[in-house]
């Protein structure tokens, strides 16, 4: 049996930091880190789920005030043993060039785009993690019987929870964390 690549063994037993994913040359792309675990997308990237990321970051580029920084698929790092990679993020900070990840407290909205193999880590883990850092809002984005659905959350400071906002499926218009309109199914158009 072959061996395993150093990047695959933990430097440490209570795992990896946050700052070691940008030291595995080796691991695969959209590799995340989950409470010191490496977390690998290993399955093909779907045309729809694709899709719905380009055109959530188009339409949130187009539509945000100065100030905003609109990026998709780089990671968030939450704390020590922490750094997902939402599907997209607005942030109010500016990363450099070379940057490969955000600090939790400059994002203001982290999306998920539900795919099958990633569906509890997308709609139950991570914006749990994603309230716990403070992170204001939370959008969750299904393909549901064909149908493309926007959930809306909003963090309760005091519970450090998300509560729904909404649940969108053709226009979806919020003021939070900028004004936002858009058509849901035009997404995956």
């Amino acid at each position: 049996m072959a061996e395993l690549p150093d990047w695959m063994r933990p430097p440490r037993p209570e795992g990896w930091l946050a700052e070691d994913l940008d030291n595995l040359p080796d691991a695969p792309r959209h590799t995340e880190l989950i409470d010191g675990a490496l977390v690998f997308m290993m399955s093909p990237q779907r045309n729809w789920h694709r899709r719905v990321i380009h055109a959530l970051h188009g339409t949130l580029a187009a539509q945000a005030p100065e100030g905003f920084e609109i990026n998709s698929e780089m990671t968030v790092r939450l704390d020590r043993y922490n750094r997902p990679e939402p599907d997209v993020i607005a942030s109010t900070a500016t990363i450099d060039r070379n940057a490969t990840w955000y600090e939790a407290e400059d994002v203001v909205l982290a999306i998920e785009v539900v795919s099958p193999e990633s569906r509890h880590r997308d709609s139950a883990v991570k914006p749990h993690k994603y309230a716990e850092a403070g992170i204001a809002h939370f959008w969750r984005v299904e393909d549901v019987d064909s149908v493309t659905t926007v959930h809306v959350y909003e963090l309760d400071t005091l519970t450090k929870t998300y509560v729904p906002v909404g649940i969108f499926r053709d226009t979806l218009k919020v003021d939070l964390p900028f004004p936002i309109e858009l058509d849901v199914q035009a997404l995956y158009g």
